[in-house]
């Protein structure tokens, strides 16, 4: 028999009408601004499926606002997160593609740049329940799905980078609870996500870093 827990009867504490729409949402957006050094003064949202049809009705624009500012699903500014990313000097877009239909119900990309320029674009889906996932990353397809501590690690596809990434994770007594590669080509950029049980070390990624291999390190702590 499975087992079904009772906060997937119950859904997550949520402000908003809709899981999929606007707890979804704004985790989705909650876990993309965690890759960006803050603060991020501008963001583009890509609207597909359903999310394209009802994001105002179902106030997935609210949440995925209120999660680019670092709300969580639960947190009572997120109706008024226009007014509030307004006096932030956040500035903000929202396009439709119905272009596109091979692609999740519940999709969005979101396009961020901080205050140093760094851009960055990453897809999430909405999976229903308050559950996410993020499925790219600068258009290469990755797969997590933030419920633990994540590190990306964007590198060159070269031998020794995966071996050096462990060894600095092992140095530090971090449990691995997933490890996946993924790359453009071989030989390309590749992006390495390791997930794990507990929270990571802060310091992890200046580490990693040292391989002249790596371009960037992201650690999303949960």
């Amino acid at each position: 028999m499975a087992f079904i827990s009772v906060f997937d009867v119950l859904g997550p504490n949520m402000i908003g009408p809709s899981s999929s729409h606007t707890a979804g949402a704004c985790s989705i957006a909650l876990l993309a601004q965690k890759m960006v050094p803050p603060p991020i003064t501008d963001v583009e949202f890509t609207l597909y499926g359903s999310f394209a049809r009802t994001y105002r009705g179902h106030g997935t624009d609210r949440a995925l606002l209120g999660g680019i500012m670092g709300f969580s699903t639960d947190d009572k500014r997120i109706p008024d997160s226009f007014s509030i990313a307004e006096s932030r000097g956040l500035t903000y877009r929202f396009t439709v593609n119905d272009s596109e239909t091979e692609v999740h119900p519940n999709t969005v990309d979101i396009r961020m740049t901080g205050k140093n320029g760094q851009t960055l674009t990453v897809r999430g889906e909405s999976l229903g329940g308050g559950k996410v996932r993020i499925t790219r990353i600068n258009g290469v397809e990755v797969d997590f799905s933030g419920e633990y501590s994540t590190l990306i690690v964007i590198h060159y596809d070269k031998p020794g980078v995966v071996a050096h990434i462990t060894k600095c994770l092992s140095d530090k007594n971090v449990n691995i609870a997933f490890m996946k590669l993924f790359r453009e080509a071989k030989g390309q950029t590749a992006y390495s996500i390791v997930e794990s049980d507990g929270s990571l070390p802060e310091d992890i990624p200046d580490h990693i870093r040292e391989n002249p291999s790596v371009r960037d390190v992201m650690l999303v702590q949960m």
